[in-house]
Formats: structure tokens, C-alpha cells, sequence
């Protein structure tokens, strides 16, 4: 056998030849890798199964750039772009006069009329036409007056009809003839606010979610000032930091909920007037609490004369024309949000409940609706091409991008929440990243996986791997507000998770000394989903108001069918507050929850450390923080001495389910210290048997203690 010999120099020269072309080959790759990935928007960068979709998204993230220098003359600066309030409407003059404008393009003529003229039409109170479809009337002082009523009478080729001023900022009902007018709302002395320098603490964020009418025990329409001087007390007291206010927006059926709305600057003086609001709203900041509107600009009320549909006789003014006008499902219409009109309207509506009224930010009612052409009706959102599909209303992107950069301009302490169902990504990422810049989205998917859990599977069925995996499967770089039931849970139609966990049964046996079995497992169970809801955040906590305590029933407003009745428009708060009831256990325990993890900073942003789920057992522990949490799901059998890997340490009780105030059967010694046991095959990962005793349907709370050294 013959061989050509190699010659060991010859070798390591061509091989360290090889081997620097070969890393700058590397290099060069990395070099590229890294540059892509430089250009890549935030949002991209970080989620690298969006990179097929990165054309869509910059595009939407240069449209918005491009609209927000369009409308800012490239200053960037919304804030003062998004000013409509302090033109149009009505306004006093420096010489005690008084000036009203509106926009109005199609107009032939306009009325003011009113009490002052006879509700008719006359030259002094005539409307002159301005430039770009603008119109205004200058009075002198004794044109108007405080309180006074009125409207508009416009005139467009070929008809006419009367008008609510579309920057009316005080709206009324006669209670007699029912009809809507235009309030004048100019006292003497405005409103002073004395909390002046709040600002929210989010850290968690624990939201309230409450609707002023419906507040009170009465069976009536409750007020500002019942809200603040008898339900404000109860939140703060619970532990929430912040309230979410419903139906703020002026509305002309009661039975909206407050979403048809029809005049988008004037709150509802169905519950009282706007100082008393801002009286509210102040006492709220004073306790600590933020407030938070409900805001509603992804449709508006067909009403005509109450509302902004065909304001000046053109069916297109501010919606969408042809197909696209009204809402296939909500019988409204939709806002035609690439009119730049129609933009300077709704982003001057967020700054002005910003300004006057002090809102510390929004939650948008009906996202999901506005992203999508098909307002994302009857599509299921399988995977990220969904999103990117060509149905996108982009417009409406561009506007919701650019309602948080003017939102976080006017306040930067300012809260945005989406009430999005899509998933689509990027809604809760910073507008920079190239997301639309909420703060949060709702977790929308919870309630529906705990109303579908409670009715299709049996106790025994429920599973603790699904149920951590439900509440903690969302995007790592977005917050969200996790919520076990909201108001839409509690609507007539719908139920609640304690009416359906003990349903009639609630009529019979609430009452303290009564043992019954549906009553003990609704309590049990009850206590369980609140607590695994709110341990598992990575944003917010929301709760609508009773739902805490298991309000009873369900929401009904008075409306024809019901007689038109307010004995389901309301809270009974005297079934909690009597110490005869079990509603106090309930009480009792969302109360500790929510300042036990609202006591802890950031306790949102704390790792969730998954220790044991066991399925067989329907056991789930987990850590954050010092924090462990401890749910056996199991109906009927209590786990003695069981055994689950945690941190090795020592272990104190600091809540338990099973406590009587809790209406619990106080199985559990809370005076016991419970050590871990080392094991040697843990060693390197610090982890311990800890060895506990738990009682059926009951979640018990322990902290790590600190190391003595």
C-alpha cells in the first residue's frame, strides 16, 4: 500500500487557514444576523415566529408614524393636536359672552334653540358658516345662562331634524316627555380638586370594576354621591386600588350598560352632575384609589336625534358609508376612523376626560371589533396568519396606536387596558416596539374557561395542569388583567360563578348555621378560582362589584319586559353586611386576599415557580415570591401528610380556606411551622419534602420564612 506522506506543518497552516476562514465566515453571518435583527421592530426581535409577518407590522407601525406626523406637523406632539373640546362646543368669552361652534359640513342652516326663543328657530341664535364645514354662534351674556336647555335645529338639502350638540359636555332627560336636551353647565365656581398630585399605584394593579346606577341597594337609579360617600368606603376597605367606572358616557337607554353611547363629552347626568362626578373622583384619589373610565369608541348609538347619526343630514359624517356603517351585531354604527375629523374628534374626547375630569386612564370597550373588517365575528384565531390575513382595519389601528401615544402624552401615569378577545399580539407592547401601546389586555379567555369548566366536567375532573396552564398561556411580553368574572358574566342570560356553582339553592340555605352540601361546595370552590385567578397575574386583578361576596342573581335593567323594573339593577349589600349570612365568609376572603397580594410590591412581575400538579391527586402548588400556594380540587378526599418538592426552609401559615371566618371547618392548625425535609438527590437545587395536610376543596397560603444565619 503506498501513501503520500503529510508533511505537519503543511497541515496546521492549511487547517488554521480553514479554521479563520471559517470564523469569519461566523463572524460575517453574525454580523448580518445582527444587523436584521437591529432593524427588526421590538416586537419582532423578541418573537421570532412573527418575523413572517414583519412587513405587515412595520407597515402598521409606519402608517401610524406617518398619521401622527401628518396631524402633528411633525412634532410628534398629540397633545396639542387633540384640542377639538376647547374650539367646538360651547364656551365662555373673556367678556362674559358666551361662543358655539360645531362641525357640521353638509349643513344649510342651524339653530340654536332652547326655552330662551320658544324652541323655535330665530335670527339672533342663527349659526354663521366658518371655513371647513364649521359653524358658530357668538351670544352676549345674557344669550345664555347657567342651566338653561337647548338644542340645535339643522337644515341640509332636503329635510331637517333637531340635534344634540356633538361637544355638548352636560346632557339631560325631561323625566317626564323623556326627551334628551343640552344642558348649559357653567356654575360659578368649578370644581376644585384637592388631590392634585396622585398618581396610580399598579404594582399589582387591583381594579374594582363598578356601574354607579346599579351601585346602590335601593331599587332605583343610584348617584355620584351615594357611590362616593357609601361604596368607596367598601372598595379601599377591600383592598383595591383602583375602580373601573361603566357607563360614564352619556347613553340614552339606561339598558345599554352604558355602550350605545350618544353624546361622547357629557357624563351621564343620569346619576347626578359633573361636579359631583369630579367630587367622586376626587375623594377616590384621596384614598389611594385610581379611576378608570370606561370608554367607548368602537361604535356609537343609531339614535338621530340624541346622537351624532346623520348630525347634518349625511349618513357618512363621522361613520363608515354603504355596508360598513352599521354594526352587524350591536345595532350601532361604526366610526369611519380614517377621516381625519373624525380622529380630531374621538382623540380629543381621551384628553378631555383626562383634563376635566381627571381619569387616570381607559379601558377601550370593544377592540376586538375595531381591528378587524368583520369585527372579528365568527373567526376563530387559530394562529398568527390570522392576524395578518389582509381583514385588518388598519385605520382603526392607526388610531388606537395613536390614542395611547396622546393618552401616556397627557399623563404619563395614564392606565390603558384593551378589551381584546383576538389575541393579536403587539396590542399591550409599547408603541416604540411597534405595538399598538396599551398597558394591558384583558385575559378574556379565563372566564370562559371557568364557566366551561364548572359546566361540562365533573369535580372530580377538573385538572390542575389545565388550570395552571389556562391562567399562566399568555405572551411573555405583555400584561394582562386576569379576571374570574367580569360584569359580562353577571347579565341576565348569562350567570354568575357562585349562581352557577349553588344556583337556587342560595334562596334557601345561606344562612350560618345551615350545612348544606351545594352551599359548602359553591364557598369552597368560589374561594379556590378567585385565589388561583389573582395569584397568577402578570398585570391586574379585575372584579366587578358584589361578585366579590357571590352577589346573588344575576343583572337585569328595567326595561319593558321586566316591567321595567330596578330589583336586578342594583347590589344588596345588607345580605353581606348581616352577620346571619354566609355571603361574609366570601367577604372575608377576598378582603385578605387582595391586601395580602396587594401588600407585596410587584408582586405581578414575581416569577410563577410551578412546584407540584399533581391531576390524579387535583393537587397544584406553586411559588412566587416567598409565596407558595397550596389547592387540593379534590372533592371528597383530604390528602394527609402529603408530600410535594419545595425550597428548603421553614414554612408559616398565613391563609387558609378552611378557617371558619373564611366558612371553612378550621381543619388546620395555623399556629404549626412546617419544615422541610432535606433529600440529598435535591441537594443542588435546594429543594426539600415538604409534608402538609390538605383538606378536600381548600387552597392554603404559606410563607417561606427568611434563612437565619
Amino acid at each position: 500500500m503506498s501513501y503520500t506522506p503529510i508533511f505537519w506543518g503543511e497541515y496546521l497552516a492549511v487547517s488554521k487557514l480553514w479554521a479563520n476562514f471559517a470564523t469569519k465566515k461566523k463572524q460575517i453571518y453574525m454580523e448580518k444576523k445582527a444587523t436584521r435583527k437591529q432593524n427588526h421592530l421590538a416586537i419582532v426581535r423578541d418573537d421570532p415566529w412573527l418575523e413572517p409577518f414583519e412587513a405587515a407590522i412595520d407597515g402598521r407601525h409606519q402608517d401610524a408614524v406617518r398619521k401622527l406626523d401628518e396631524l402633528t406637523g411633525g412634532t410628534g406632539r398629540l397633545a396639542d393636536f387633540a384640542n377639538a373640546h376647547h374650539y367646538y362646543g360651547l364656551h365662555r368669552l373673556p367678556d362674559g359672552g358666551w361662543v358655539l361652534r360645531e362641525w357640521a359640513p353638509g349643513a344649510s342652516e342651524i339653530y340654536v334653540i332652547g326655552p330662551f326663543n320658544g324652541w323655535r328657530p330665530c335670527a339672533p341664535y342663527r349659526m354663521r358658516r366658518l371655513e371647513n364645514g364649521d359653524w358658530e354662534l357668538r351670544l352676549p351674556e345674557r344669550g345664555l345662562a347657567h342651566g338653561d336647555l337647548y338644542k340645535l335645529l339643522v337644515r341640509w338639502p332636503g329635510g331637517e331634524g333637531e340635534r344634540i350638540p356633538a361637544y355638548a359636555t352636560r346632557v339631560v332627560q325631561d323625566n317626564n316627555t323623556k326627551i334628551f336636551s343640552a344642558q348649559v353647565w357653567m356654575p360659578g365656581q368649578p370644581y376644585a380638586f384637592q388631590a392634585t398630585d396622585f398618581v396610580p399605584r399598579t404594582t399589582p394593579l387591583l381594579i374594582y370594576e363598578c356601574h354607579i346606577g346599579m351601585a346602590q341597594d335601593k331599587e332605583a337609579v343610584g348617584t355620584y354621591e351615594e357611590f362616593r360617600l357609601n361604596i368607596l368606603p367598601r372598595v379601599v376597605e377591600g383592598g383595591y386600588n383602583a375602580i373601573q367606572i361603566m357607563a360614564v358616557q352619556e347613553h340614552p337607554y339606561y339598558g345599554s350598560f352604558g355602550y350605545h353611547v350618544s353624546s361622547f363629552f357629557a357624563a351621564s347626568s343620569r346619576f347626578g352632575t359633573p361636579d359631583e362626578l369630579k367630587h367622586l373622583i376626587d375623594d377616590a384619589h384621596a384614598a389611594g384609589l385610581a379611576v378608570i373610565m370606561d370608554i367607548v369608541h368602537s361604535h356609537a348609538v343609531k339614535n338621530e336625534v340624541e346622537g351624532l347619526a346623520r348630525f347634518d343630514g349625511s349618513p357618512s359624517l363621522y361613520f363608515h358609508s354603504g355596508d360598513r356603517r352599521e354594526h352587524p351585531a350591536w345595532d350601532s354604527l361604526c366610526f369611519d376612523y380614517g377621516k381625519n375629523p373624525v380622529l380630531h374628534f374621538l382623540l380629543s374626547n381621551c384628553k378631555f376626560w383626562l383634563e376635566e375630569y381627571r381619569f387616570d386612564g381607559f379601558r377601550f370597550d370593544g377592540v376586538t371589533s375595531m381591528l378587524y373588517y368583520n369585527h372579528g365575528l365568527g373567526q376563530a384565531f387559530g394562529s398568527y396568519a390570522d392576524y395578518y390575513d389582509g381583514h385588518e382595519d388598519t385605520d382603526a389601528i392607526t388610531y388606537l396606536t395613536l390614542a395611547n401615544v396622546l393618552i401616556h402624552q397627557v399623563n404619563p401615569h395614564a392606565i390603558t387596558i384593551a378589551e381584546e378577545m383576538s389575541g393579536m399580539p403587539g396590542l399591550a407592547r409599547p408603541f416604540a416596539d411597534g405595538g399598538i401601546g396599551f398597558d394591558y389586555r384583558m385575559a378574556m379567555g379565563i372566564p370562559d374557561y371557568w364557566i366551561k369548566t364548572i359546566k361540562e366536567r365533573r369535580d372530580e375532573d377538573w385538572k390542575p395542569s389545565s388550570i395552571f396552564w389556562e391562567l399562566t398561556n399568555r405572551r411573555a411580553d405583555e400584561k394582562t388583567i386576569s379576571y374570574a368574572e367580569s360584569h359580562d358574566q353577571a347579565l341576565v342570560g348569562d350567570k354568575t360563578i357562585i349562581f352557577r356553582l349553588i344556583d337556587q339553592e342560595m334562596y334557601w340555605h345561606m344562612m350560618t348555621g345551615d350545612d348544606n352540601a351545594v352551599v359548602a361546595r359553591g364557598l369552597a370552590l368560589h374561594k379556590m378560582i378567585r385565589l388561583v385567578t389573582a395569584a397568577t397575574i402578570n398585570g391586574g386583578y379585575l372584579n366587578f362589584m358584589g361578585n366579590e361576596w357571590g352577589h346573588p342573581e344575576w343583572i337585569d335593567f328595567p326595561r319593558e319586559g321586566n316591567g321595567w323594573s330596578h330589583k336586578y339593577a342594583r347590589r344588596q349589600w345588607t345580605l353581606v353586611d348581616r352577620a346571619d349570612l354566609k355571603y361574609q365568609f366570601l367577604n372575608n376572603w377576598d378582603h385578605d386576599v387582595m391586601h395580602l397580594l396587594g401588600g407585596i410590591h410587584n408582586f405581578q412581575a414575581l416569577p410563577i415557580r410551578k412546584l407540584w400538579d399533581q391531576d390524579d391527586d387535583q393537587v397544584l402548588a406553586f411559588m412566587r415570591g416567598r409565596l407558595m400556594m397550596v389547592f387540593n380540587f379534590h372533592p371528597t378526599h383530604s390528602h394527609n401528610d402529603y408530600a410535594l418538592l419545595a425550597p428548603e426552609g421553614e414554612y408559616e401559615g398565613v391563609m387558609d380556606s378552611d378557617e371558619p371566618r373564611y366558612g371553612g371547618q378550621g381543619n388546620i392548625d395555623e399556629n404549626v411551622r412546617h419544615l422541610t425535609k432535606h433529600d440529598p438527590l435535591y441537594a443542588d437545587s435546594h429543594l426539600g419534602w415538604l409534608r402538609l395536610y390538605l383538606p378536600a376543596r381548600s387552597v392554603q397560603v404559606l410563607r417561606l420564612r427568611p434563612a437565619k444565619h
